[in-house]
């Protein structure tokens, strides 16, 4: 695996090396225990989940203050928004954006206190959360709004589809 740092919020992007790719298809580890722990020595992975969403559906900004999650796109295409949700940071409200997909199989390590959100691009997508934490539901957690002037979420999209909560 290669890991990056990005440039506005420092988080880490993981690019698996495991790619095999012919006439049949692809082949792809995302995820090896023993490769993480070194790079990642004190974070356990408990819980996967999917998210399976058309074209234009905007999720999130979601988050907690204890869970770690490392997300990607493995089918399609989606633009994933971090935000600093720390509101005693003096970063509060700072976000970067990256685009994830079948592609470029790069995955974000998204700390605790940061909003994950994503606008899906492609037709259809498929984006994957492996979290610390086991799911509290959405009661136990923080939410955003899109366009709190705080944040300042730049979608440049016009037909959202969003759901009540995020609204």
């Amino acid at each position: 695996m290669k890991i990056e740092i990005s440039k506005k919020l420092k988080l880490k992007i993981i690019q698996p090396n495991s790619k095999f790719k012919d006439h049949r298809g692809t082949y792809l580890e995302t995820f090896n225990f023993e490769k993480f722990k070194n790079n990642f020595k004190n974070l356990k992975f408990v819980e996967d989940d999917f998210s399976i969403n058309n074209q234009n559906v905007f999720k999130g900004i979601h988050g907690d203050n204890k869970t770690w999650k490392l997300v990607s796109c493995v089918y399609g295409k989606c633009i994933s928004y971090i935000v600093n949700c720390d509101e005693k940071s003096k970063n509060f409200g700072k976000w970067e954006k990256f685009i994830l997909s079948e592609n470029n199989y790069f995955q974000i390590l998204v700390p605790p206190k940061y909003g994950n959100s994503f606008l899906v691009k492609s037709k259809v997508a498929v984006y994957h959360y492996k979290q610390t934490q086991y799911y509290q539901g959405m009661k136990k957690q923080f939410t955003y709004k899109y366009n709190d002037p705080r944040i300042k979420l730049n979608l440049f999209s016009k037909n959202l589809i969003i759901s009540d909560r995020d609204k």
